[in-house]
């Protein structure tokens, strides 16, 4: 319940009458502070009046007062700095390190928020503010949605570099991490992921100008050539890719990682990394070529890629196939556009300080058309429309960061339902 007491502070839903502290002093709230996360005192910077002096600090929040003992908070000096404490059972005064008495508020939270947030855990439909929804405004709804969407993109930057650190600050080797894991389109991300960060680019950078060899030690990587029987190209490729295991003292991953079930055939990994190998092999310093673009159209052209003439009538290795040309769709080339060039673009910019890079990134989104999936169709369903993969990246962090995780108490649609009343 110390999560609705934080709420209730926060969002300053108190009592009509005149607050008071415990021991009397008038009290009035003029900003309840902003909501630390970290260590340290739950708001800082709030500003309060007691019986009329202004006083500037941080604010500390328990649910009974006798937790800040047990917390250790009175011995520490970091919890100087509390101007209040705010407590729903007050059963003892609190101090700081020095002994100084904090004066502190009893404060509950509202029988209807605290009935409305147990509805929001309770509900068995998805998402559980449904309801709520359609009472909404439209600028409710699009600001919350802009928040979202920034902050996808600030959750991205962050992925991007968690890559980065264990590329060393490899640009070019990062986007193509991600690259790879988006190539997985969900069912197999992680192991295109694990599988990229196992591959030798440097290695593969002395023999980029040969596709054959490429594809021997992207399929080599991948333990995909571990047969010692096939069909004359597989043999050709299981051959190539010893020789550079012996060059190069290459590991591959095991091939059990990659799943086949109920995928399409272009969708199989020979396929996709097929794929990669032939976009490699003609786009050196690929992630630098795609910064420079300043249209989806370019980008979409050097994405299309294709693959090896083997492939144009294989699914796997030794299976022929009717002959067809194996390049991406133009649906498989917009998720990868949204996933992994906005992404980059926007990260990219953040780095270089090029406000440019991130509003092309912005631009991008507004101009892709928003994704189908049981997600957006869902938030179709409860009268929240999606106009463009902007939209759709917001609704995309909105169920798995809030929804998810339950934290109605941090979304402005919970916002709008916890304050309904019964």
């Amino acid at each position: 319940m110390e999560q609705l007491l934080h709420y209730t502070w926060k969002h300053k839903i108190f009592p009509l009458k005149e607050l008071r502290t415990t021991t009397g002093q008038t009290l009035e709230v003029i900003d309840s502070g902003q909501a630390n996360h970290n260590a340290g005192p739950d708001f800082f910077n709030a500003k309060i009046k007691l019986d009329g002096v202004l006083w500037v600090g941080n604010i500390e929040i328990h649910q009974s007062a006798s937790d800040w003992f047990k917390h250790g908070h009175h011995t520490n000096p970091a919890y100087d700095s509390v101007i209040l404490h705010v407590a729903t059972v007050i059963d003892a005064e609190v101090s700081r390190s020095n002994g100084e008495k904090i004066p502190q508020l009893q404060l509950n939270c509202p029988e209807h928020v605290q009935q409305n947030y147990q509805e929001l855990l309770s509900i068995d439909k998805y998402p559980p503010c449904y309801q709520i929804i359609p009472t909404l405004s439209t600028l409710t709804i699009h600001s919350w949605i802009s928040a979202l969407q920034i902050e996808r993109f600030q959750q991205k930057t962050n992925q991007v570099a968690e890559r980065l650190k264990f590329c060393n600050n490899h640009w070019e080797d990062a986007f193509f991490i991600t690259l790879a894991r988006n190539f997985g389109f969900g069912i197999n991300s992680d192991a295109f992921e694990w599988w990229a960060k196992h591959l030798p680019l440097r290695a593969v950078d002395k023999h980029r100008d040969d596709l054959f060899q490429v594809e021997a030690i992207f399929f080599g990587q991948a333990g995909l050539l571990e047969n010692e029987k096939g069909d004359d190209y597989y043999l050709k490729l299981r051959k190539e890719y010893q020789y550079l295991v012996h060059k190069f003292n290459l590991t591959p991953i095991h091939a059990q990682l990659w799943n086949f079930l109920r995928l399409r055939p272009d969708n199989f990994p020979h396929i996709r990394i097929a794929q990669l190998a032939c976009l490699y092999h003609r786009s050196y310093g690929l992630f630098s070529l795609l910064m420079e673009k300043e249209t989806l159209a370019e980008v979409r052209d050097l994405l299309k890629g294709g693959t090896s003439e083997y492939w144009i009538t294989h699914h796997l290795f030794g299976k022929a196939s009717p002959a067809r040309p194996k390049s991406l769709s133009n649906f498989s080339i917009d998720l990868l556009i949204i996933n992994t060039v906005v992404t980059f673009l926007y990260a990219y910019g953040i780095h270089k300080g090029n406000e440019q890079l991130c509003m092309r990134a912005n631009e991008f989104l507004e101009k892709l058309k928003s994704e189908n999936n049981y997600i957006i169709r869902m938030w179709e369903q409860c009268g929240i429309k999606s106009q463009h993969a902007g939209d759709s990246q917001a609704l995309i962090q909105l169920k798995k960061e809030y929804c998810d995780k339950k934290k109605c108490l941090y979304c402005r649609i919970g916002y709008e339902y916890l304050k309904k009343k019964q």
